[in-house]
């Protein structure tokens, strides 16, 4: 005789075990990207650097599984320029994100302490937005450009949405996902709430980007305090000289007509003749600290330019840092 009840229990094992592997099956397909992201993450080993770039720039565990999916490294400029290609020689990029990997370029410039972070937080941004579904990303889009309509009135951060469309057409949202993220203290509450399924603080990221942001601001805002001074100063310079120039020749002419008259005994009396030269005495001392005044103005252009064309060279410094582009010859 057959056991039915061995039979029961076999077919039921069986099953149970297909249930399971069309479960299994089911939970793959509908969380593919879950599962490929855990493989890379498992494959990555952070270095010590980028290990670091994690705690500095307040991710959470999920910002931090999200940035190494995309096995970041951090490159020298040949590496970098090799692997993030530039799209205006005018502008240096700092990060990329190729849709898979995440490239950071290693700016060394101790005064920029933080952008590397700040860098690298916004390419993570990049990755969570590409994994969004289109209800997320139409959600979160919403949210974004409540704060873009707080910001696009910003001459710095109209150019620079204006450089992104340039060099990524269709790109804004995924764009303004980044930048906001890390770089906006004051946003909704809403969208405070949604940045934190990637940053433990987000203020911390901001906070670094306007530590070195606001070493740009300053020199940029002192340079052109310095320039409009120039301005106003040689303007004042030019219209002092000319009017000295101008009274100088007027009173040469007045000497000239004086020392005439002296000499066919015009003046009627002494006291005429010394109220005359006495008079003409205070208008060459007078012209005298004119041109002390003047001199002293031209001192002060020349320390002026000299001022701006050491904060023209700290700026222009801090910018070849930024750039790539300017990697070091090499040695033999």
């Amino acid at each position: 005789m057959f056991n039915t009840k061995k039979r029961s229990q076999g077919s039921i094992a069986s099953l149970v075990i297909l249930l399971l592997s069309l479960g299994v099956a089911l939970l793959l397909v509908l969380n593919r990207q879950y599962v490929i992201d855990q493989i890379s993450v498992w494959q990555y080993k952070p270095s010590s650097e980028v290990a670091s770039i994690v705690e500095r720039a307040g991710l959470n565990d999920n910002g931090k599984f999200v940035f190494y999916t995309a096995h970041p490294s951090i490159e020298d400029a040949v590496s970098f320029n090799q692997k993030c290609g530039r799209k205006e020689n005018s502008t240096a990029i700092l990060g990329c994100y190729n849709g898979q990997d995440i490239y950071i370029y290693n700016v060394t410039d101790a005064r920029l302490d933080g952008i590397r972070e700040v860098t690298a937080a916004h390419e993570m941004l990049h990755a969570a937005y590409a994994r969004l579904n289109d209800s997320e990303k139409k959600h979160i889009t919403a949210l974004l450009m409540d704060e873009y309509e707080k910001l696009k009135g910003d001459k710095d951060f109209g150019m620079r949405m204006a450089f992104y469309d340039r060099t990524e057409p269709g790109e804004r949202d995924n764009e303004l996902h980044s930048i906001i993220g890390t770089e906006v203290s004051s946003i909704s509450n809403e969208l405070e709430v949604y940045y934190k399924k990637y940053f433990i603080d987000r203020s911390k990221v901001v906070a670094l980007h306007e530590k070195y942001a606001t070493i740009f601001n300053e020199l940029q805002k002192r340079g052109e305090e310095i320039s409009s001074q120039l301005t106003e100063l040689g303007q004042t310079i030019e219209r002092q000289s000319s009017q000295y120039n101008a009274d100088v020749a007027q009173l040469n002419r007045d000497i000239t007509s004086f020392n005439a008259e002296a000499n066919d005994g015009k003046f009627t009396s002494d006291a005429a003749f010394q109220a005359t030269r006495a008079a003409l005495v205070a208008r060459a001392n007078a012209l005298e600290v004119a041109r002390q005044q003047i001199n002293d103005a031209i001192g002060r252009f020349n320390e002026l330019r000299d001022e701006l064309t050491a904060v023209a060279s700290e700026s222009e410094a801090l910018n070849k840092s930024l750039d790539s582009s300017l990697a070091p010859a090499p040695s033999l």
